[in-house]
């Protein structure tokens, strides 16, 4: 179920991956999404094993829809279960868990460990351009939050994660790191690479989960579920942070 999992701080976080959930085919079995045609009763029972797991309750489980945009949305105390259209949630109540959903785009896990402040983003190439992450960054300081650290979750690597040279060309003329090629020589981008250098640039501490084993999404057939490789039907992947109560 857990790809990765840790405590840091107050806080715990969690990558998923796509074993120990009840959907069927093409999205076996820990499918989070809900717009890939899955069946939405087994989806909701995925998000509460995951919740369970989590050591959670699924209403305390804030989630978002998701548009390759850079909104950040903050989750307060009031919050009424509603899902934003953002691709960054931002909470500084705890026990509200936030959940980002991915299935080629890297999850990013954000926590102020001394300052009880977390935050999650979803970031493509629209995000890396638009830089998401360092928007979510900023969300969280205005939150009080001082040192931050961040977690890069599983995601296409650049080695398949084929672009076409204008699109690459965009984006690295925002952030020249995310500039890549495949295996094949053919132009690609190195999203990871690209929000290492954003999130530095901020003065965030990245962990990178590639650095400790392998997650490219396009290449974990067993593992992970990839848009890239199985189309609309693709499943979604998670990524989870709480600040404890």
């Amino acid at each position: 179920m857990f790809a990765f999992r840790t405590r840091v701080g107050g806080a715990d976080l969690a990558f998923t991956d796509r074993h120990d959930g009840v959907s069927e085919g093409a999205w076996e079995s820990l499918n989070l999404g809900t717009s890939n045609g899955d069946d939405p009763g087994l989806v909701a029972r995925n998000l509460e094993l995951v919740a369970d797991a989590f050591d959670t309750d699924p209403s305390l489980i804030a989630r978002m829809s998701q548009f390759h945009g850079n909104d950040v949305h903050v989750i307060g105390a009031d919050h009424d279960g509603s899902v934003p259209r953002v691709d960054a949630l931002v909470t500084d109540v705890p026990g509200r868990a936030l959940l980002v959903r991915v299935a080629d785009c890297v999850p990013v896990v954000l926590v102020a460990p001394d300052d009880g402040v977390v935050g999650v983003a979803h970031a493509g190439r629209e995000g890396v351009a638009n830089e998401v992450a360092v928007r979510t960054v900023e969300t969280m300081r205005e939150l009080g939050a001082s040192t931050i650290e961040a977690w890069l979750g599983p995601r296409a690597c650049p080695e398949c994660y084929e672009v076409p040279s204008q699109m690459r060309d965009r984006v690295s003329a925002v952030v020249a790191s995310a500039r890549s090629t495949t295996r094949r020589g053919t132009p690609s981008l190195d999203l990871a690479a690209g929000l290492v250098e954003q999130l530095t640039g901020a003065d965030v501490q990245v962990t990178d989960l590639a650095d400790h084993r392998s997650i490219c999404t396009i290449e974990g057939v067993g593992d992970f579920f990839s848009y890239r490789r199985q189309g609309q039907r693709s499943g979604r992947l998670g990524a989870l942070v709480r600040w404890r109560l």
